[in-house]
């Protein structure tokens, strides 16, 4: 929506009565952070977008210096997003913290953040040693520019648009892959596992500890970062093509993977699986991480996977054990599991992950509870693979049990299924990655219900 010129004096106004308000309710610093968008159109999804990573920008600024604020005010009208802090810190303190922030490239350029102190005088850039800011198009005084229309708007809104793109791809790729390898430094860490890699022990796995997951997945972070910005840019055009370009790349961080592991597996089903959840965020806005939007978006980019990829198969040219498992007995593994929306993490490990929490449960007693969860229902084809149909489905009639038996399994009962598992060589490495999953959909959640 275009705004008029007597739209933005009203604005402005309307700001400065606000900041004398909270001046005369605090009698404290104010920081205002406004959007600094040239043209006649102040606010669109884009905008909008660019001014959340400013306010988590400031969040981030405002826990670098050790305070909390102590109001704040956040507004989104047709003349562009607004924020109020009223701060318990120096003025010239909030100013250089704030002003860090305006020299960050990209996006900083388009932030204005303006520092008035308790009695409502303006901190200049220049107490805190810094230029005037400088022109987005040429580089020179900004000020300069402006006064003498050296550069058109339409030039303006086109270099700011730029930025603005720019900027926001970066930072959503940049979170969702420190969300994603978060999520997999929860996985191994969550103790006890049955049969797994965790902080107690190794399970039943003797190639590989906590210590191999951690290198694999700081060797994953790139191409997490890349799946999420495969899934921006193709936000417009058909889900199946977006996934089709994640799949040299994941071919390439299985390679990472490997090198950083010294030739281990730990992660090739994450990197299939949380890979494809990076791409499916990547594809939404911030405001559409719901989890069965999320699972959803990652089901239309994978529908038909599995007749694809298993089309023509015999018992003869089957050489991998998914798909020798497919020919003998229809397991589509984790493929099926996508094209599906991943219904274990839907109907079983979320859910309980989240109940769990809710109940007051760590975050570590929570995700054991989703793993159980998820092992009771799941066809797992790393237990087929270690000791056959019967094995995975008497191990799936533990956790079953275990569960009718309590609804948050306890950590001696845990270690017990642990003991068990080890000592006939099983590991549910494919509820592991699924683990994974819900612990990065809750990540995902709990970022979009923070809504800075």
């Amino acid at each position: 929506m275009n705004v008029t010129v007597l739209d933005m004096m009203e604005a402005r106004e309307k700001r400065a009565a606000r900041q004398r308000a909270l001046l005369a309710e605090y009698g404290r610093t104010l920081l205002c952070f406004t959007m600094n968008i040239p043209g006649p159109e102040k606010l669109d999804p884009l905008i909008a977008q660019g001014a959340a990573v400013g306010r988590r920008k400031l969040k981030q600024g405002f826990l670098r210096m050790g305070i909390k604020p102590l109001y704040q005010e956040h507004l989104s009208e047709k003349t562009g997003c607004e924020s109020f802090y009223v701060l318990p810190a120096e003025p010239l303190a909030v100013k250089r913290m704030a002003a860090d922030i305006e020299e960050a490239a990209p996006l900083g350029r388009l932030f204005d953040l303006d520092v008035l102190r308790s009695d409502g005088g303006k901190v200049e850039r220049g107490e805190v040693g810094l230029p005037v800011r400088r022109c987005l198009i040429c580089g020179g005084e900004a000020m300069a520019c402006a006064r003498s229309r050296t550069h058109t708007v339409a030039q303006l809104r086109a270099a700011t648009d730029a930025i603005l793109r720019e900027g926001v791809r970066r930072e959503k790729a940049a979170l969702l892959a420190r969300l994603a390898c978060q999520a997999l430094l929860y996985e191994v860490m969550t103790t006890p596992k049955p049969g797994l890699v965790d902080r107690e022990n190794n399970g039943s796995h003797r190639d590989m500890d906590i210590f191999s997951f951690a290198a694999s997945t700081g060797a994953l972070y790139p191409y997490f970062e890349q799946c999420a910005e495969i899934g921006h840019s193709m936000a417009g055009q058909d889900a199946a093509q977006a996934f089709a370009a994640l799949r040299l790349p994941g071919r390439m961080a299985e390679g990472c993977m490997l090198e950083a592991t010294g030739g281990v597996n730990t992660h090739r089903g994450a990197v299939f699986s949380v890979g494809i959840l990076c791409a499916a965020a990547g594809r939404l806005d911030r405001e559409q991480w719901r989890v069965g939007a999320l699972l959803d978006a990652c089901a239309a980019m994978t529908r038909g996977l599995s007749q694809r990829d298993f089309a023509g198969l015999t018992p003869q040219n089957a050489r991998t054990a998914g798909e020798r498992l497919y020919v003998a007995h229809g397991i589509t593994g984790v493929r099926g599991q996508a094209e599906q929306g991943f219904p274990l993490v839907r109907e079983h490990g979320y859910p309980t992950l989240t109940a769990a929490l809710q109940a007051g449960l760590s975050i570590n007693d929570a995700g054991c509870a989703a793993l159980i969860a998820i092992m009771a229902h799941n066809a797992d084809t790393n237990l087929i693979h270690r000791g056959g149909m019967a094995a995975q489905r008497e191990t799936a009639e533990m956790a079953e049990k275990l569960l009718k038996q309590q609804r948050f399994p306890d950590r001696e009962a845990l270690r017990e299924m642990d003991q068990a598992l080890i000592r006939r060589n099983l590991s549910p490495g494919g509820s592991a990655d699924l683990l994974a999953m819900c612990y990065m959909l809750y990540f995902m959640e709990q970022d979009r219900k923070d809504g800075v």
